[in-house]
């Protein structure tokens, strides 16, 4: 039964009625009677330090729980500070809804105090977007944007809601169903190509799986691994996919692209069948293929766009990848790769990592990573940067049963990590969160220590310190001649002093040696912790 409410109080009910708890924002005038009725509504605010921070926390938070999840801001500057964060959840299809303020409707074009055109501004990185001009709009409006976030490949919908909207009243009824016309995303795969995918499959004595990280968006991570170990066929990952099978596993065979394992480059480059599960092959991932002759190719993915964009396809299969493994499994056998699967650990052994020279002062950031991973629980979750960082992370974590590694993939944006380990710590807050991050990244980001101190969101963050925006001068070095230019950090602060100026206890690394004991205490340590590992400036992403 329809209930008389103002539109402020109609947005918190519905957010209710999505199963919605808790929310990142940072509010201002035009957002307030919505800021109003959460706080009279109970739903969680986690007051961020910047807008853009929303969004992040949003993604993480997202990305644990596999439903949206909600930021939001004010008009103006707080609505467009949002839109790196909406670009970074677009590229990695990252379900969130998106609430912003607008000035009011009588003043909409009319350049107004923190007027911004905020749908327009973000609509190259949104799934969908809505400015509610009219009040009794209210209930489809949130009810359809939940739903088009979370399904279909996922992705951000934005809400633009004018200061005089959220204060009209209306006869709120929230929707039970969702009936978009123009908006039928495909489910089931189409039973004739799950067949063929599975003939080819039967044919093929060099099978290869490559996992991507649309398997946790799908749910559908557990069924892969399933779906492999029926089959007998070997597993590569995608940086997005890492975790999606643990690095323990016997037929897991590493990380593919520009910065992957030599054995996992070697599979896909030999293979005679590559099964891609929910990966777009971006750009890194590609230049590790260098043969594609006499290669079939079974792509499944939710979005058809994605599906022959980069590789050409031998067999397309579209739809939700929980579905169609499930079909794939009610056909599939124990087939015969033996011989295959032996080759590639004889490849894996043949990867000795020879002894390194590391500077004085300075530990190893890729033995400290490995060193990491041995530490770490079963169901810990890594938040790797970007950077030099994120490449020794992904390059060398080893993921337990049941690890997650989260990271900017599509955009590569500096600055992700902790309020991304704030949000997935807050989703899940009986779980290791730990964020590694640069010193260039971590100062995009630091203002995040205030809110993990007032929320109580106990996030274990290392700083790789090199004092240089590693990843651009190790191109200047390599490509122009080591002209370095603006990589320079000099003026930083001291990042053990920071963190205990926001009362988060923290040390030093200043040698491999004392990597181990600096890990315990950080994993051990009841609330935040902060290890800043010194790394040399001329350190380099090989593996």
């Amino acid at each position: 039964m329809a209930e008389r409410m103002t539109v402020a109080k109609a947005m918190t009910e519905a957010l209710k009625a999505e199963g919605i708890t808790t929310v990142f924002g940072y509010p201002g005038a035009a957002i307030c009677p919505f800021y109003d009725e959460m706080l009279k509504g109970g739903i969680r605010h986690i007051l961020v330090r910047h807008e853009v921070n929303a969004g992040h926390a949003a993604s993480g938070y997202a990305r644990m729980t596999g439903r949206p999840a909600v930021a939001v801001a004010t008009s103006g500057p707080g609505a467009t500070n949002l839109i790196t964060a909406i670009a970074t959840a677009y590229m990695d299809s990252i379900p969130m809804v998106l609430i912003t303020g607008q000035v009011s409707s009588d003043m909409i074009g009319r350049d107004v105090f923190q007027e911004a055109d905020i749908t327009g501004a973000a609509e190259p990185f949104v799934k969908h977007s809505y400015l509610v001009k009219d009040p009794k709009d209210t209930a489809v409006v949130f009810k359809n944007a939940f739903y088009i976030a979370g399904s279909g490949r996922p992705g951000p919908v934005l809400i633009d809601m004018p200061f005089d909207i959220q204060k009209a009243e209306i006869d709120f009824e929230y929707p039970e169903t969702v009936n978009i016309r123009s908006y039928k995303p495909s489910v089931e795969g189409n039973k004739l190509q799950i067949k063929r995918a599975i003939a080819a499959i039967e044919k093929s004595e060099r099978p290869l799986i490559c996992a991507g990280g649309g398997l946790f968006t799908a749910n559908a991570a557990d069924l892969m691994c399933e779906f492999a170990e029926r089959t007998n066929i070997p597993v590569v990952n995608t940086m997005m996919g890492l975790g999606s099978i643990s690095s323990e596993h016997p037929l897991f065979i590493g990380m593919i692209g520009m910065h992957g394992t030599p054995t996992a480059n070697y599979a896909i480059n030999h293979c005679d069948l590559l099964i891609l599960l929910g990966a777009r092959v971006g750009d890194r991932a590609v230049t590790a293929i260098n043969r594609l002759e006499g290669v079939n190719v079974i792509h499944i993915d939710v979005d058809p766009a994605e599906i022959g964009k980069n590789l050409p396809v031998t067999t397309p299969v579209v739809g939700d990848l929980k579905n169609i493994l499930t079909q794939l499994l009610s056909l599939a056998q124990n087939y015969d790769h033996y011989e295959w699967i032996q080759t590639l650990n004889a490849k894996k052994a043949e990867q000795v990592r020879p002894p390194r020279q590391i500077k004085q002062g300075c530990a190893d950031p890729k033995e400290f990573i490995r060193i990491l991973s041995e530490k770490l629980p079963e169901n810990a979750v890594v938040c790797a940067d970007v950077g030099q960082n994120q490449i020794w992370t992904c390059a060398n974590i080893a993921l337990k049963k049941g690890g997650r590694l989260l990271t900017s993939g599509g955009m590569g944006t500096m600055g992700y990590s902790v309020p991304a380990a704030e949000g997935a710590k807050a989703a899940m807050p009986d779980r290791t969160v730990v964020a590694v991050c640069g010193d260039g990244s971590f100062q995009m980001e630091f203002m995040e220590l205030a809110t993990l101190v007032q929320h109580n969101i106990n996030v274990k963050i290392i700083v790789m310190a090199n004092n240089r925006l590693g990843m651009v001068r190790e191109v200047q070095t390599n490509a122009y001649g080591d002209r370095q230019t603006a990589v320079a950090l000099d003026g930083s602060p001291d990042f053990v002093k920071l963190a205990q100026a926001y009362g988060i206890p923290a040390e030093r690394v200043t040698d491999t040696l004392e990597a181990e004991k600096a890990i315990d205490a950080l994993i051990s340590s009841d609330g935040c912790y902060l290890l800043e590992v010194r790394v040399d400036e001329d350190e380099n992403t090989i593996i």
